[in-house]
């Protein structure tokens, strides 16, 4: 009679998995919380220091000193800053400048885009890099041979005053637009790889020319990436300085936010009034953001789930 060996049982060892109720989850969770809280308040710390300076008579902080309580409040120097600077007159040539460089940007980003994401060649890549690299470049680099090139390009009498690119509002959207091309066509060339492309296959047996694609397919679609990239070039745009400031010689031409520049004086500067006009200047930003929220966001996270 023999015995039949029973083979040896396994044991497999099996990881150990942390349950949901875990008490090391909620602690990482609270951890992240007071970080990001922590870092949110570092970054609201200059806004809220600067609401409470604008609020406060200079009189008041003079004598007491801004770390201490303060005795008044008004909205006084919000007033002062909106007359004495002549802010309505900067904020009408910011949009005059800031609307046409948007809406060019965009444009011309588009059809650079579209050109590089829906056509193969061989120079592709390449050419998509040159338009990227150009942001790559500060400004402060390209800003002494494009001032002597907008002292030699003409411009007609309705269009300029001084007959030039060179101190005229068409100069600094110009500037803006080339600029702001490189990235904006980086964008969206990747946004519009991931459109399927069944849809221009189909536009083509429809007998949909390139033409018609571009203007009736692509753009439509591109809706969330364009309301992403018109809320940042909107800030960006608005909030420069640097190009007005050598590109226009007549201080009635220049934006917004050489308004600044009005409320200090030779021998004297109020930091109350121009906190107020700092935060004046920056509302049209706010505004253009919350307007796009929601559009802003979904342009951002759109495709983060395709693989």
């Amino acid at each position: 009679m023999t015995a039949t060996a029973t083979p040896p049982v396994s044991r497999s060892r099996t990881p150990l998995t942390r349950t949901a109720g875990s008490p090391r989850g909620p602690k990482r969770q609270t951890g992240r919380h007071i970080m990001l809280g922590g870092i949110a308040l570092l970054w609201l710390v200059p806004l809220l220091w600067a609401v409470y300076t604008s609020l406060r008579p200079y009189s008041d902080t003079t004598k007491h000193g801004y770390l201490s309580w303060p005795r008044s409040i008004s909205l006084q120097n919000f007033s002062d800053a909106w007359s004495q600077s002549g802010m309505p007159h900067f904020f009408w040539n910011s949009v005059l400048i800031a609307i046409p460089a948007v809406l060019g940007t965009l444009l011309f980003a588009s059809a650079v885009a579209f050109f590089v994401s829906r056509f193969d060649f061989r120079w592709n890549i390449v050419l998509l890099m040159l338009f990227t690299a150009g942001n790559l470049i500060p400004a402060q680099v390209l800003i002494t041979p494009l001032y002597r090139l907008y002292l030699l390009i003409p411009l007609p009498s309705w269009m300029s005053d001084s007959l030039l690119v060179y101190n005229s509002l068409w100069g600094i959207i110009f500037i803006h637009i080339a600029y702001q091309c490189g990235f904006c066509t980086f964008v969206l060339s990747n946004y519009m790889k991931t459109i399927p492309k069944e849809i221009f296959e189909a536009a083509l047996v429809d007998g949909a020319p390139v033409r018609r694609q571009f203007f009736q397919i692509v753009l439509p679609l591109c809706r969330p990436a364009f309301a992403a990239l018109a809320t940042l070039e909107s800030i960006w745009i608005y909030n420069d300085f640097f190009w007005s400031l050598v590109l226009i010689q007549t201080g009635d031409k220049r934006p917004v936010t050489s308004a600044l520049a009005n409320l200090q004086g030779q021998y004297f500067t109020n930091p109350n009034l121009i906190a107020a006009g700092a935060l004046m200047t920056a509302i049209p930003t706010l505004l253009v953001y919350f307007a796009l929220q929601r559009q802003f966001i979904s342009g951002l996270t759109i495709g983060s789930g395709k693989g």
